[in-house]
């Protein structure tokens, strides 16, 4: 749950404790607590000094940090069981409960932790991290043809890892700077815009339909003079091809692959070809080169899985 977002048992806990600790001076909720009023001392107690704290009746609010603070709960589970010591009431209060995406706040403040503090992270930039992006994508198509969950959910994880990574590096940015709080408001507008089925008065019941409300959209937003327009040339060659065939064949305009010789002219025709019966030519590609590899690996007497 975002800063700020507390239970109402957590503010009344608070607002009546008679002390309110908190070992990490930039812990997240900090400025909310002080914003309402509440008074909070940066302090690291043992567990005797908590339970001396709580005599004649006192009321001390411990506000944890991201790792729970073990040394303390595991202490005052010592001293309990000792029998040596009195034990004041304990109890312990959850400030808030997890809504969808909330853990994505603890990937930022992690992340901004690593860029100050890691030499290696610290010293990165956008060119020097492109590489990776480019692996991390590869790696995620693989898991998903491959259809192996767990490897899906980590290789999400790392694609997502990046976007964090480069939105925290552009934090630096002495000239442009942005954050990832800019980089999802980009993508919340855009997605809003290009869905007005959804959050507007449009109306759309097949994917066909979504899909030219979004090209339609698109259209106006880029202000693109060709189809070609937004293609990276840099993407692998079937890719490439497939994208150049999908705009021309979007867009209802009559233009064939051109007949070249060579056996590039040949691979964009079977890619054009492969687009219009709904193939994925990389994707084609890469099926039938496991295949291959499964064949040489047979050849050679080795397991193939």
């Amino acid at each position: 749950m975002a800063p700020g977002l507390l239970s109402w048992p957590a503010w009344q806990a608070l607002h009546g404790a008679d002390r309110v600790l908190c070992a990490d001076e930039a812990h997240p909720q900090l400025p909310y607590l002080r914003e309402a009023g509440v008074t909070v001392e940066r302090a690291t107690p043992t567990a005797e000094e908590l339970v001396d704290a709580c005599a004649d009746g006192r009321t001390v609010v411990v506000v944890a940090t991201a790792e729970g603070e073990p040394r303390l709960t595991d202490g005052l589970a010592r001293l309990a069981g000792s029998g040596r010591l009195t034990m004041p009431s304990l109890e312990l209060l959850p400030a808030s409960y997890d809504l969808p995406g909330a853990r994505l706040l603890d990937l930022v403040q992690v992340m901004d932790r690593i860029r100050a503090e890691c030499p290696w992270s610290s010293q990165q930039t956008h060119k020097g991290l492109a590489k990776y992006g480019i692996e991390e994508a590869y790696e995620l198509v693989e898991a998903i043809e491959e259809g192996d969950r767990e490897e899906l959910r980590e290789e999400l994880g790392d694609v997502l890892l990046q976007v964090v990574f480069h939105a925290r590096i552009a934090e630096d940015d002495p000239d442009a700077p942005f954050s990832i709080d800019d980089v999802a408001a980009g993508i919340i507008t855009k997605l809003i815009h290009r869905h007005p089925h959804v959050f507007g008065d449009a109306t759309a019941t097949t994917p066909e339909e979504v899909k030219a409300h979004w090209l339609r959209t698109k259209a106006i937003e880029k202000r693109r003079e060709s189809v070609t327009d937004g293609i990276p040339l840099g993407q692998p060659g079937l890719a490439l091809a497939a994208k150049l065939a999908s705009r021309v064949r979007t867009a209802g305009l009559a233009v064939p692959p051109p007949q070249g010789h060579g056996i590039g002219y040949e691979l964009l025709t079977l890619a054009a070809r492969a687009e219009a019966e709904g193939i994925d030519p990389e994707a084609a590609l890469r099926a039938a080169s496991r295949a291959y590899r499964d064949a040489i690996r047979t050849a050679e007497g080795l397991d193939t899985d």
